[in-house]
């Protein structure tokens, strides 16, 4: 018989022997009354940028929704599968959340993967390729850059350039466009770098990205 990865079973048992624990009460609130987070998350697929960590959030205070690049494609109801749509759709309109946060981070690999000329598909129907392609435009404009910008810093431009992607694909949401339009719901940019651990925030009405005051 397969057996259950062991690093997950040992994982649990810490998490029923401390947080489980410690927060019960809280965990059979939620069980009883159902999850009422104010903030969406939109985050990477990638393991070390977990949004829950990050932002140190407990169980029931976050809605995240992580997906290669951390990426909001535009509204286009053609009756394919959309799954970041379809999580959205609920956080907006059945969770009834007050802010979304489009969070990036530093050293992606779908970024890269957009930028690389060489770049092969990892299998035949080259899902990320197809996905990353959202990003098509701006990257084939920092492409041009080569000599003027080092290969990290135009990572670090298209880490930027997509949230700011994101939040303008966001708006093209009707139920997105008009609670914002009346002041119900706040769209927010940040960046995380792994590395240093640093937050950046993106300005709402310059796009650009400072790290606020702790």
């Amino acid at each position: 018989m397969q057996q259950f990865p062991e690093g997950l079973l040992k994982g649990y048992r810490n998490f029923m022997d401390g947080r489980f624990t410690e927060q019960h009460q809280r965990y059979r609130s939620l069980a009883e009354t159902g999850q009422k987070p104010k903030t969406l998350v939109v985050a990477c697929c990638d393991s070390r940028a977990a949004p829950e960590t990050i932002f140190d959030a407990g169980p029931g205070e976050l809605f995240v929704v992580r997906n290669v690049a951390n990426m909001v494609p535009p509204f286009e109801p053609d009756g394919q599968y959309h799954s970041t749509s379809a999580a959205l759709e609920f956080a907006v309109q059945s969770l009834k959340v007050t802010d979304i946060v489009v969070m990036g981070h530093g050293r992606c690999g779908g970024i890269q993967a957009a930028l690389d000329p060489q770049a092969e598909p990892l299998s035949p129907g080259d899902f990320i390729g197809k996905w990353m392609g959202l990003l098509k435009p701006a990257a084939e404009q920092l492409k041009l850059t080569n000599g003027v910008m080092t290969p990290g810093e135009r990572q670090r431009a298209l880490e930027r350039i997509s949230i700011r992607n994101s939040i303008a694909n966001l708006r093209t949401f009707p139920c997105v466009q008009i609670l914002e339009s009346r002041g119900k719901l706040q769209l927010h940019g940040a960046w995380f770098d792994i590395s240093t651990g640093e937050l950046w925030v993106m300005d709402t009405k310059t796009g650009d990205f400072t790290r606020p005051g702790m």
